[in-house]
């Protein structure tokens, strides 16, 4: 059965339930989203880590072929970290790197290696707002149908500010209670994330065990909550996951991990080339070591070594490592990188998005 869009999806003109979701640090490049946006649904492009520059180009490049689309925001909401527990982690770091270096089995991986320890690690936490006020003033100036806001709640001038061009600002949230105070700030829709999504979970109160419950059983708690068309997302990944959401209350399925081996996909070749090589059997793992918020990734030498190791600290963790992820991926090493993968992510093929979008939707 070919699944339509309904509620306010399909009043954005959409004729797919299916949402790209937006993927930070590459992944979700305008091809991706105009790749789902040619399957009938809705892609979002990625506004965090970008300066209001590069996310000017992005929308440009997408709004030249289509109007279905989206951006996605982080709300600054950062993770405080002391600078006792932040220099700490730094050492952690730099005994890592040594020792990493030293386990290079021959002449081009210690070639390889010693590009990664040539990495300057910041000194001092780094903490911003993720340029906040450059991009709003450029979805004032460039407005876009959809906003979709990650980590919290903007300050209530702010949703005005972005409702304000017409926009519809969907909030993510992660329980009951950020459902109900979405809709109280004035949300226009929920996506609604369990922890079995890839990447960072999207708590707003990230100091907090997030609830182990089941997307479905998730989707249940916040209708109790909140009356708002609710997006379910994490860990989706096939024809029949997508239709179990449907068919309990969300109006649309957002997918990400499953995207991520697509030829439109932006993600590193290590990073792909280790979703196609790991086993399905493979246990993924959430952790800080990268970014200072809990993320859901594949497991590899960084997580293995430094997970129990890492404080909670965002963005200042994420801006600590940035730059030695940036050197394991152009030595091509997935042991350094942050692989972030869903539950779901052995369902990952090299394929169009387009087809596996249209798959998912039962096409």
């Amino acid at each position: 059965m070919i699944l339509p869009a309904t509620g306010l999806l399909a009043q954005l003109g959409a004729a797919s339930p299916l949402v790209a979701a937006p993927m930070a640090g590459g992944p979700s490049r305008p091809e991706l989203v105009l790749a789902a946006s040619r399957a009938g649904g809705l892609g979002f492009l990625a506004g965090g880590y970008k300066n209001a520059a590069q996310l000017q180009a992005q929308i440009s490049a997408v709004q030249s072929e289509t109007s279905l689309f989206g951006v996605n925001l982080f709300v600054p909401n950062p993770v405080p970290v002391s600078r006792q527990d932040f220099a700490r982690y730094r050492s952690e770091l730099q005994r890592w790197i040594r020792q990493y270096v030293d386990r290079a089995h021959d002449a081009e991986e210690t070639s390889d290696r010693a590009h990664v320890a040539e990495v300057a690690l910041p000194i001092d936490a780094r903490v911003d707002d993720d340029a906040w006020d450059e991009k709003l003033a450029l979805l004032e100036e460039q407005p876009v149908p959809v906003v979709c806001l990650t980590f919290g709640l903007p300050a209530e001038q702010d949703m005005r500010r972005l409702q304000a061009t017409g926009a519809t600002v969907v909030v993510t949230v992660t329980d009951a209670s950020e459902a109900a105070r979405a809709q109280a700030a004035g949300a226009d829709g929920l996506i609604v994330q369990s922890t079995a999504a890839g990447g960072h979970h999207g708590s707003w109160t990230p100091v907090r065990k997030p609830e182990q419950v089941s997307l479905r059983q998730l989707l249940a708690n916040v209708r109790v909550r909140s009356d708002l068309p609710l997006w379910a997302a994490g860990g989706l990944s096939t024809p029949e996951a997508v239709h179990a959401v449907l068919a309990h209350g969300a109006e649309a399925a957002a997918v990400g991990t499953v995207l991520l081996r697509s030829g439109e996909s932006g993600a590193q070749v290590a990073h792909q080339q280790a979703l196609a090589e790991a086993s399905p059997e493979l246990s993924t793992v959430v952790t800080t070591a990268f970014s200072g918020r809990p993320a859901r990734a594949l497991p590899n030498a960084f997580t293995a070594d430094l997970t129990a190791q890492a404080p909670l600290g965002f963005p200042a963790l994420h801006h600590l490592t940035a730059s030695l992820r940036r050197a394991f991926a152009e030595v091509g090493d997935p042991e350094g990188l942050n692989l972030w993968a869903g539950t779901g992510f052995a369902e990952a093929r090299q394929e169009p998005a387009e087809v596996i979008l249209r798959r998912l939707a039962g096409q």
